[in-house]
C-alpha cells in the first residue's frame, strides 16, 4: 500500500531502501543513451533527475518499490516537463491507469496478458490459433509492451500519440496497439515461415513492419480494430474468473483430506 502523500523534496531527501537506490543507479545508463538529456550533453543532470524520480517513488511506494520497466516510462515523462511533475505523473500513471503491473509477482500484467490472448482471438483467429498451437503464451512477448508503456517498442512519435490516446481513453489502448502489432508481425504469410515457437518468437521481437514506425498509419490501425470496449470488459471478467478458479483448485488439491 502506498504512504500518505508526502511532497516530492520530502521523498527525494529520505533515505529510501539501498536494495532500490542500487537497482535504480545500476539502469540510469540504459534509458534513451542516445538523447541528449540522458546520454549526450545533459547526460549528467537528466540521469540525476530519473535517478530523484525513480528513487521519490520508492519512498512514496515502499511495498511496490523500484520495477526496471518504470525507468523508461519515467525518462519519457522527463522530456517533457520538470522532475516534480514527472514524478506525480508517475505515481499517476501507476497507481490508477496500471495499477498491480509493478507489484510482486506482477499477477495484474499476467491477467492482461491472458485477455489480450483472448481477444486475440476474436480479431485474428487464426493467429490465436497459431500461438496456441505452439504454446505461446502471452506473457512470453507483451510483458515489456505492457509494462514500458511501448516505449522500448515503437519510434518516439508512435509513443507520443499512443500516450495522448492512453491519458484519454486509459489501459484499453494497451490492448488495442498489442493487437495491431501482432497482426501486423505475423500475418499469414510470416506464420507459414514459422514452424515453431523459435521463429514465430523471433518474427515477433524483430524489427517492426515498415508501416507501423508511421503515427498517423498505427493510429488508424487502433481505429479500425473490430474490438469495442465491452469486449474488453467481458474478456476481463472472464479472465479474472477463470484465474480465480483456477487458484481455488489449486488451493483445494493442496488441502490434506
Amino acid at each position: 500500500m502506498s504512504r500518505q502523500p508526502g511532497g516530492f523534496e520530502q521523498y527525494v531527501h529520505e533515505p529510501g531502501e539501498q536494495k532500490w537506490i542500487d537497482d535504480i543507479q545500476k539502469d540510469l545508463h540504459r534509458n534513451f543513451p542516445n538523447h541528449e538529456m540522458f546520454g549526450g550533453t545533459y547526460e549528467r543532470i537528466g540521469q540525476n533527475e530519473l535517478f530523484k524520480v525513480l528513487k521519490a517513488y520508492t519512498v512514496h511506494n515502499p511495498t511496490e518499490g523500484y520495477c526496471q520497466a518504470q525507468a523508461p516510462i519515467a525518462a519519457a515523462l522527463l522530456m517533457n516537463m520538470p522532475a516534480t511533475e514527472a514524478f506525480w505523473c508517475l505515481v499517476c500513471i501507476c497507481e490508477n491507469y496500471i495499477p498491480g503491473y509493478y507489484a510482486c509477482g506482477m499477477e495484474a500484467i499476467q491477467v492482461e496478458g491472458d485477455v489480450l490472448f483472448g481477444l486475440l482471438k476474436k480479431v485474428a483467429p487464426g493467429l490465436h490459433k497459431h500461438l496456441k498451437k505452439q504454446g505461446i503464451e502471452p506473457i512470453l512477448f507483451m510483458t515489456e509492451w505492457f509494462l514500458c508503456l511501448f516505449t522500448r517498442t515503437l519510434p518516439w512519435p508512435c509513443v507520443m500519440r499512443i500516450w495522448d490516446m492512453f491519458f484519454f481513453e486509459g489501459v484499453k489502448i494497451l490492448f488495442r496497439v498489442g493487437l495491431v502489432l501482432l497482426k501486423a508481425a505475423l500475418p499469414k504469410r510470416v506464420r507459414s515461415q514459422c514452424p515453431s515457437m523459435f521463429e514465430t518468437l523471433e518474427a515477433l521481437k524483430g524489427g517492426l513492419p515498415p508501416g507501423l514506425k508511421d503515427e498517423d498509419f498505427l493510429v488508424q490501425e487502433i481505429l479500425r480494430l473490430d474490438i469495442t470496449d465491452e469486449d474488453m470488459r467481458r474478456e476481463n471478467a472472464k479472465q479474472v474468473l477463470k484465474r480465480k478458479a483456477a487458484k481455488s483448485n489449486q488451493q483445494q488439491s493442496a488441502t490434506p483430506k
